[in-house]
């Protein structure tokens, strides 16, 4: 897993973007699925970050020095740290919360129909009376679903990603 700071060309916003890889970022950017959480815009930059540098190899850290009244035995010296260090584990808290929301996203897709490409043509229809209502969720495009939101459509993008169904292992 690899984090990016991320944030909207005009630079109002800035967030946190999660990806497998930087080209995982790349394939996601070129079929704009990468939009700002705040106010959806397509036009996002990854924003400049502080480096992640872990310790000098040679730079092992002090160790406190044992009081003559300590009466156990030297414990063994600490190995110098790796030259890197891994990335912090996420708190409990934040583990069950995504959890739940995967849960419940995946519980809603349930009772949902993949449409693909055609989010935006079956949305549109369905709320102009041209098709019946019903649950769907597939791809749109950020202007896509901009002009959906334009024209009082209720959207809202999926916060775990999902594999269209043809494309699953």
């Amino acid at each position: 897993m690899i984090v990016f700071d991320l944030q909207c060309t005009g630079g109002q916003h800035r967030f946190e973007g999660w990806f497998a890889s930087s080209a995982d970022y790349a394939r996601q950017q070129e079929r704009g699925l990468v939009t700002c959480p705040m106010c959806g815009s397509g036009e996002v930059i990854k924003a400049v970050m502080a480096p992640a540098v872990g310790r000098k190899g040679n730079q092992a850290p002090a160790l406190p020095v044992p009081s003559p009244a300590d009466a156990a035995p030297a414990a063994p010296a600490a190995a110098a740290p790796a030259k890197s260090s891994p990335p912090a584990k996420l708190p409990p808290e934040a583990v069950a919360m995504l959890r739940a929301v995967a849960l419940a996203q995946a519980e809603a897709i349930k009772s949902s129909t993949w449409v693909g490409d055609s989010f935006a043509e079956d949305a549109r229809a369905m709320h102009y009376g041209e098709k019946d209502a019903a649950p769907i969720h597939g791809q749109a495009t950020p202007q896509e679903a901009r002009e959906l939101l334009d024209e009082g459509i209720a959207v809202a993008p999926l916060l775990i990603p999902v594999v269209p169904p043809g494309e699953a292992n």
